[in-house]
């Protein structure tokens, strides 16, 4: 039986590259995003096994629709909740306050709205919910007040949500990726290609294919077992020490 997976993010990155990874497995991908254009170009390159949707997460309403789809698009077995934001790495005192509501509603209000709408179908086909979170959940820097704090939410949503679902069959995971090197600085930085390459310059850091990988692994293990939440990061990458201000 051909699954289906709802991929939200999909125009680049670890949503790209979970598009083609399933498509490759045999699977439907919905294919969901901001830019149509990338979304055309990914729905070309994929065939029928994509059908591409322009939606922003943060449009609630627009979101919900999804769970409206006719079969066998409507017949999701996945979701994977990836799209996600990060405002510029200003401290909070600094900070323009637009940006920082952007991500809450992107990482925030989006993810629960979306998954708030599918439940009942995932619950009908014993599906699964992956949640793309951040080791910024767990490990604190200047300048991520709201970018992790947003991922915080996503990880401890996840394992709430698996709390609810318990005896539905559905599976409910939190991915802690660490460093990744996707658009992701590209758009923080609000498109200053050298800041992305200096911080990924020399350290062989993850790629979106590694994430895919992951991704795939979870969607396909047997169904009675769940991964509750996995952290992954590059060799090359640890935790930072601790900061102290001196008195000058």
């Amino acid at each position: 039986m051909t699954k289906t997976i709802l991929i939200t993010g999909a125009t680049a990155g670890i949503g790209a590259a979970s598009a083609r990874r399933f498509a490759a497995g045999g699977w439907r991908v919905i294919a969901t995003g901001r830019r149509g254009d990338r979304l055309r170009a990914l729905a070309d390159e994929l065939g029928d096994a994509c059908l591409a949707l322009e939606i922003d997460v943060r449009d609630v309403d627009a979101a919900a629709q999804l769970a409206q789809l006719s079969p066998p698009w409507g017949e999701i077995d996945v979701l994977l909740n990836n799209a996600g934001l990060a405002p510029p790495m200003d401290v909070l005192q600094g900070a323009a306050l637009e940006p920082l509501l952007n991500t809450v509603q992107t990482n925030i209000t989006g993810l629960v709205a979306l998954t708030h709408a599918l439940l009942p179908m995932l619950i009908e086909r014993q599906g699964a919910v992956i949640n793309l979170s951040s080791v910024a959940a767990t490990y604190p820097y200047r300048g991520g007040a709201v970018y992790g704090a947003s991922k915080a939410f996503v990880r401890q949503f996840s394992l709430d949500l698996r709390c609810d679902l318990a005896g539905t069959g559905v599976r409910v995971t939190a991915i802690d990726p660490g460093m990744a090197e996707t658009e992701f600085t590209l758009v923080r930085t609000g498109g200053d290609q050298q800041a992305s390459d200096e911080l990924y310059a020399k350290m062989d850091p993850m790629t979106a294919d590694d994430l895919a990988g992951t991704i795939w692994w979870i969607a396909t293990l047997p169904p009675h077992l769940n991964i509750n939440a996995i952290e992954l990061m590059p060799v090359s990458q640890s935790f930072a020490g601790f900061a102290v201000a001196r008195d000058q």
